[in-house]
């Protein structure tokens, strides 16, 4: 399940802003600013996973671990010096 902090997370790594998302997640800025709260406000399950399904679509990978949560912006793009390119 995604969290607040992921989502605020992610949209920080990607430069979106909230209405970006809600509108790539097709979902309603409120049900958005509602996931986002740092209040726990109550949302629809399908929402949260509309949410994910967008930001996993732009390369974001979410991590949960015993030791925590976090998100992760892949670089496909092979602009990464540190990954290997064998067309290099």
């Amino acid at each position: 399940m995604i969290t607040a902090r992921q989502s605020r997370a992610a949209r920080a790594l990607l430069g979106w802003t909230q209405e970006t998302l809600a509108d790539r997640a097709r979902i309603a800025l409120t049900a958005l600013k509602r996931l986002e709260s740092a209040n726990g406000l109550e949302v629809y399950e399908t929402t949260r996973d509309q949410v994910r399904r967008a930001l996993e679509a732009a390369g974001i990978v979410f991590l949960s671990t015993d030791r925590g949560q976090g998100v992760l912006l892949v670089d496909d793009s092979g602009n990464n010096p540190n990954r290997s390119n064998p067309s290099r």
